[in-house]
């Protein structure tokens, strides 16, 4: 985004009322941002980090690893200052600014939870997978199926025209495949995958009768320009931030957009305290902040309010909304704030090597892999008798490095010169279940760097996660031997959840304001003018990367707001 510090307010304004505000300039308060700016209202967009400038502060980015002091590798003191946060396999020497201190925004994991984050404008959009995948109404009407958590409010048909049109702006790669599980999009040219990969796909596709299939992943790395955006170069450090807006953030798309408006005022280093309630009103008035420079707090008022600080960050800010009408947190007359938090449950798959296609490599450093979609729980001829709902499978295929420790000097250059051999991994990406004592709560006596509540989170995963890992783990096996690949190896790490950084639930949509949170517009039952489209917002998990949902939903809840607001509903 431009450079204007005309366009930031980092001291505030002496006329401190908008049209809106937004709380969190990530994925989905981008594009909360750039919705409500383009429909003409007078924006405030609160950011609790600093400005990030497209492409000036992606530093290091365009570096080789050679040319950095510890050639790109993690440090002792980078551990010991952000635990959780490297761990993350997206941390690097380089991208390592777009990641919390740990140290300076602690949590209590009552089981173990790794919460990773990044507090700046743009948020995790700037180190996100990319990988975008539609749900469909396998997803939406799961719940109401099988009774686990809250029907949703909303079906497939009521956000297909969404993901129509967030889409073309995202810039998503992808093939079209016609599957009912899996919808097809609106994309750009899919990357292509490389001959091991052709390879497996075919005897996947042909070998499996439940109909199984693998594909090249959608992804939003563009394979052309969006307007001046792109295209992808095939360096994969997207990480780092790209130079060459090769993919989507909101630092690159979605809040130029509303910069160009004229409507939008950015506000970093604001720390957002509380949703400020006016109970005469029966409505949200405004927005307490911590200035996190000057530790002074300041006032905002706006006639609707976008929450969007994640599905973490908004369950804190609305826990620590408290008032007389609602003394257990802002909305939260159901209970349910907090409550029914969700992640994917992966790193558990398989890999194995392969001895043919010696005279083939590959392109450059594709930022994307394969896909293969849920094919279990999908009709009653793949149903499972042992967990419910389903899975789907990320991975690829490449080639190392042929060469021996005997090797040294020029013969060891001359070996790193010749490719290796091909092999092959998968990995899984399971749904978790929204189970009520999954959960976030304020924890008053432990503060954080500025003095605020911590969160203590307790999540875990339970049987049907664990059944469901057994068959994700031999099902990866069993599709790389059918294709042929030998020495396949299973693996499951058992990471905790939080890993996968895919967190959901907390402030969940539904039809009944006893049990949920929002309604079928993302919009507070009991608090009119509040609207909450990221993770928190979410009924279920799913399998497929979620980002994608929330640009929809966030699309969807601004228009009906914007609506909403010139009727004086809100």
């Amino acid at each position: 985004m431009p450079n204007d510090s005309t366009n930031i307010n980092n001291k505030a304004n002496l006329q401190n009322t908008y049209d809106a505000i937004v709380v969190g300039s990530g994925i989905s308060g981008g594009w909360a941002a750039k919705e409500l700016c383009e429909k003409g209202l007078k924006t405030l967009v609160l950011e609790r980090g600093r400005n990030v400038v497209h492409p000036k502060d992606y530093t290091g980015t365009l570096l080789n690893p050679w040319e950095l002091k510890h050639h790109n590798q993690l440090t002792q003191e980078n551990k010991k200052e952000s635990p959780v946060q490297s761990k993350c396999y997206a941390y690097n020497e380089v991208s390592k600014h777009f990641f919390v201190s740990d140290e300076d925004n602690p949590y209590t994991q009552v089981k173990p939870f790794d919460w990773i984050r990044g507090y700046h404008v743009g948020g995790r959009s700037l180190t996100w997978g990319r990988q975008c995948y539609r749900w469909s109404d396998i997803d939406f009407e799961a719940n109401a199926r099988d009774g686990h958590g809250v029907d949703w409010p909303i079906r497939y048909k009521d956000i297909a025209p969404w993901y129509d049109y967030v889409e073309p702006f995202v810039g998503i790669s992808g093939s079209l495949e016609g599957l009912p599980q899996l919808p097809d999009g609106k994309f750009q040219p899919p990357m292509e995958m490389n001959c091991l990969e052709k390879h497996v796909a075919e005897r996947i596709n042909k070998g499996f009768a439940d109909g199984r299939k693998m594909i090249i992943g959608r992804t939003a790395n563009h394979t052309a320009r969006v307007g001046d955006r792109g295209p992808c170069q095939y360096r994969n450090r997207c990480h780092e931030g790209c130079p060459y807006a090769g993919y989507f953030s909101s630092n690159s798309a979605t809040l130029p957009a509303a910069m160009k408006t004229g409507n939008m005022t950015l506000r970093p280093f604001s720390i957002v305290m509380e949703v400020i309630y006016d109970k005469e009103n029966q409505r949200a008035k405004g927005i307490r902040i911590l200035d996190a420079e000057t530790l002074k707090t300041e006032e905002y008022f706006a006639r609707i309010i976008f929450l969007n600080a994640s599905t973490l960050g908004t369950a804190h800010i609305l826990l620590n909304s408290v008032s007389d009408a609602f003394p257990n947190g802002l909305g939260n007359g159901s209970e349910q704030v907090g409550h029914n938090l969700m992640d994917h449950h992966y790193g558990v798959g398989a890999s194995g090597s392969y001895d043919g296609f010696q005279d083939q490599y590959y392109y450059g450093r594709r930022p994307n892999g394969i896909y293969i979609p849920r094919f279990r729980n999908i009709s009653e001829k793949t149903k499972r008798n042992d967990y419910v709902r389903g899975f789907g499978y990320q991975g690829g295929a490449s080639r190392g490095r042929q060469w021996t420790a005997d090797g040294v000097g020029t013969e060891l250059k001359d070996q790193l010169l010749e490719p290796g051999n091909w092999g092959m991994g998968i990995g899984s990406w399971g749904e978790h279940l929204p189970y009520y004592e999954n959960k976030a709560s304020l924890n008053k006596e432990k503060k954080d760097k500025w003095g605020l509540p911590t969160l203590d989170i307790d999540c875990e995963f339970k049987d049907n996660e664990m059944a469901m890992r057994k068959d994700m783990m031999e099902s990866a096996a069993e599709m790389l031997e059918k294709a042929g690949l030998r020495n396949v190896k299973t693996y499951d790490s058992k990471p905790a959840p939080g890993f996968c950084i895919h967190e959901m639930g907390t402030a969940r949509m539904g039809r009944d304001p006893k049990t949920s949170v929002l309604n079928g517009n993302n919009q507070m039952h009991e608090v009119k003018n509040v609207f909450i489209t990221d993770g928190a917002c979410m009924a279920s998990s799913a399998c497929q990367n979620p980002s994608i949902t929330y640009m929809a939903l966030t699309a969807r809840a601004a228009d009906y707001a914007v609506r909403e607001l010139k009727k004086g509903n809100v």
